[in-house]
């Protein structure tokens, strides 16, 4: 099993518990990430049927960066099946940059690009691996 590190917006369990009660489905956090090469990261959660009126089967909560943040939107996420996940492992944890401009330091060593790019900083060079969110779940990502 994967042991992932996440950093998300909301307080999930929550934003779950909202969900499965209003769609009446098994709602799963995934990640919080931007959802191209942006610096806008949203907490995305995944269903395993599709919606109903919409056909998308994740979708991100993000704060509004046009209303102060304040507003809480929401979107099609189905696009992060499409981005890779450059991850850094520390102590048997991974962790990722959420969005292009998220320097994240754990350790020695820190990450940062999000989905645009991976970039390091390190005393001793990390162990990296790629992974790609498929059906709800992280799998590494092999060539």
């Amino acid at each position: 099993m994967i042991n992932i590190k996440h950093r998300p917006i909301f307080d999930t369990e929550k934003v779950i518990k909202h969900y499965e009660d209003k769609d009446g489905v098994p709602i799963r956090y995934i990640c919080t990430s931007a959802l191209n090469d942006g610096t806008l990261a949203a907490d995305i959660f995944y269903r395993e049927t599709p919606h109903p009126s919409f056909g998308n089967r994740y979708f991100g909560l993000y704060c509004n960066p046009h209303s102060d943040y304040s507003d809480i939107m929401i979107t099609n996420a189905d696009v992060i099946e499409n981005l890779d996940f450059t991850m850094i492992e520390v102590d048997g944890d991974y962790h990722y940059s959420q969005h292009r401009h998220d320097y994240y330091s754990v350790g020695n060593v820190a990450i940062d690009g999000g989905r645009a790019y991976a970039r390091f900083t390190y005393t001793d060079k990390p162990n990296t691996k790629v992974f790609k969110v498929k059906d709800g779940e992280f799998v590494e990502y092999l060539d």
